[in-house]
């Protein structure tokens, strides 16, 4: 019998030789609904049986005792962080270590990857307390939320000045420098007023990997429990076969390179720079990334306690791992 799931999903290209059903199984028929905004709780909606969702906010459900959703520890989204932090071309200010003190702007303040972000900046010894933060949207596109989530504190963590888009704070001076996971729309022209703090941000990624040891995950693939409960070979099985997409992926993209002028230089500098497992999926592939982000999630102050590996993913925890179905062409 196979089973057919509903997953939702942002538009990761690497996802394409499953959605256009090169890579298959005989027990579970996946569906891809790709989502230009995350399921906020997938085990609340009754469109899907499986979602990509914030690391973040999956152990806040962990540590609230919400166990409609299994996590699976594949991170789908993952990057390095030291990218994300922009400035003006004209800001004096080059180093990490430089925002001390600085009026810093943030997307979301519980958000995964801004997470990521002040643990790189807690790396060079400025932390929560060493900044003033302005959460807000990015740009006048950007919708009004709030982005603070019941974390902020007056003096320390506010909402951006009018909820005013922070491009246009950046290049008034109002902030000294913003976290963004993406970069607003004329980034990447050459008459962009926007630069990143770090010039060779690249050499400060692979420093930090070299220290860490990883590459920090933000999203990861929550399955709705009574699913779960339901077929127990389900995430595996699942997990399996996004494995199987990025590989699948990875040869062609190697093959079919003229997408752009020198995506062929990033591949290989990619195989140089890192160990051709640095994006494995699984528990014990991910320890040490899945611990430190629960510290930061607990020294940053959004959760009361570091939640143990096993405590944030307790299927993978108590069981061994199963043969796996899934087989790509």
């Amino acid at each position: 019998m196979t089973v057919t799931i509903r997953l939702a999903l942002r538009d990761w290209d690497y996802m394409t030789p499953l959605v256009l059903g090169d890579i298959s199984s005989p027990r579970l028929d996946v569906k891809v609904d790709r989502v230009a905004t995350l399921i906020s709780n997938v085990g609340t909606d009754e469109a899907h049986d499986a979602a990509e969702m914030s690391f973040s906010r999956y152990a806040q459900l962990r540590a609230d005792g919400d166990d409609t959703v299994i996590g699976i520890p594949n991170f789908i989204m993952r990057g390095f962080r030291h990218r994300c932090i922009i400035t003006t071309k004209d800001s004096p200010i080059t180093e990490l270590s430089q925002l001390a003190g600085k009026r810093i702007g943030v997307t979301g303040w519980r958000d995964s990857g801004n997470t990521w972000t002040r643990a790189a900046l807690r790396r060079e010894g400025v932390s929560v307390e060493d900044a003033m933060w302005f959460a807000g949207r990015l740009t006048e596109a950007h919708p009004i939320t709030d982005r603070l989530d019941g974390f902020g504190r007056t003096g320390r963590i506010e909402a951006a000045p009018g909820e005013r888009p922070m491009v246009d704070l950046l290049k008034e001076g109002a902030l000294d420098a913003v976290f963004t996971p993406f970069m607003p729309e004329g980034f990447f022209d050459r008459d962009s007023p926007f630069r990143q703090v770090l010039s060779d941000f690249r050499r400060a990624e692979r420093q930090y990997f070299k220290d860490v040891g990883y590459v920090p995950g933000m999203h990861l693939i929550g399955i709705k429990a009574t699913a779960a409960a339901q077929y127990p070979w389900l995430p595996e099985e699942l997990s399996a076969l996004i494995d199987e997409s990025r590989r699948v992926w990875t040869v062609r993209r190697r093959k079919y390179a003229d997408t752009t002028p020198w995506i062929f230089d990033e591949l290989l500098k990619v195989s140089a720079d890192l160990p051709p497992d640095w994006d494995e999926s699984g528990l014990d592939a991910n320890r040490a990334m899945i611990s430190d982000f629960a510290r930061e999630l607990h020294e940053q102050g959004i959760l009361p306690r570091a939640l143990t590996p096993a405590e944030l993913f307790p299927l993978q925890a108590s069981s061994d791992r199963p043969q796996l179905a899934a087989a790509g062409s």
